[in-house]
């Protein structure tokens, strides 16, 4: 049986256990029918049964942010590099990120998985490029064919059902948060490149070991190389994170981010991006457990919201 056959018995058994429950019609001006379409196809039934949609949203946003709390993260794409120059004249990195179209594609609970986490997709794909499990995991909850999938753990507070929307806005300006990617690959380097050594004597006496290691052991005492002893070997293509990244601006139009400094991997990457877990933002700024937009909100008519600098702006834009 089929993961979609599956998906659709059960939920035809739990329209039959209760009858009395009608769908909503899809409208133009109200993007959550459509989100209710796909969510009555989707597995964390107890979020939304026997609840309408308005009394859903409030409840969702009528949700308070506690110390304890921990939101999902997203995923966007690097765009590429700018730069602003601070009002001492230095040249300030800035990344430009790209949430694309992040929708949350599971929901893990404590009953049936263990963990409480969001499962949160990005970006399309068509089937044809997919595997059949990924396909019949897509179709099983419910949710549009996604190119990338990423698990966030949250707090039970913090759950939210399968098929919600969420964008750039789910932070804001000024905030510090927590960037993972993939480096980028440099291949096979030697100890210059890949750990900072020295080298050897450019003269007198280092022939054609300019750039060598040098000695990487002793003598019959202990008679071996010590495990971890840097040496060349392939750099880059890991996994890592860069803490306490700055929220300079958002543009909720192109749902694109400006973060303060560099962040791991080349350009069209994807990165993970999650509210800093050292230099904890203000939980009263945050939108908790998202930015959930107003039915009569126009995105492309949205003005940038930029980050609060003080009276004297640090930052330049260069010509």
């Amino acid at each position: 049986m089929s993961a979609l056959s599956r998906g659709l018995i059960s939920r035809l058994r739990l329209i039959a256990s209760n009858p009395t429950r009608t769908t909503t019609t899809t409208t133009a001006t109200a993007p959550y029918p459509f989100f209710f379409f796909l969510r009555r196809f989707g597995t964390a039934d107890a979020l939304v049964d026997g609840a309408s949609e308005e009394s859903f949203l409030q409840e969702q946003q009528s949700r308070v942010m506690t110390r304890n709390s921990k939101r999902t993260g997203v995923i966007a794409v690097k765009c590429g590099m700018s730069a602003l120059w601070d009002k001492w004249g230095a040249r300030v990195p800035i990344t430009v990120l790209w949430v694309d179209d992040n929708i949350v594609s599971q929901v893990k609970t404590l009953e049936k998985e263990g963990i409480t986490a969001l499962q949160i997709g990005c970006g399309q794909k068509k089937e044809k490029h997919l595997t059949k499990p990924e396909v019949g995991h897509f179709r099983a909850q419910g949710v549009p064919m996604k190119r990338k999938l990423r698990e966030f753990p949250v707090t039970e507070d913090a759950l939210l059902p399968v098929g919600t929307s969420i964008g750039v806005r789910h932070f804001v300006p000024g905030q510090y948060v927590d960037v993972t990617g993939i480096t980028r690959g440099k291949g096979f380097q030697g100890v210059m490149k890949r750990h900072g050594f020295k080298g050897m004597p450019a003269s007198h006496g280092a022939s054609l070991s300019h750039r060598s290691l040098g000695s990487t052991g002793q003598r019959d005492a202990p008679g071996k190389v010590f495990k971890g002893k840097k040496m060349p070997g392939r750099m880059g293509g890991k996994q890592r994170t860069v803490k306490n990244v700055w929220v300079y601006k958002i543009e909720p139009a192109r749902n694109l981010m400006w973060v303060r400094g560099q962040v791991p991997g080349a350009e069209g990457n994807f990165v993970f991006i999650k509210d800093a877990f050292y230099k904890k933002p203000d939980i009263s700024l945050l939108p908790f457990p998202t930015y959930f937009a107003p039915e009569d909100e126009d995105p492309a008519a949205l003005e940038p919201l930029v980050a609060d600098l003080g009276e004297v702006d640090p930052f330049m834009v260069a010509d």
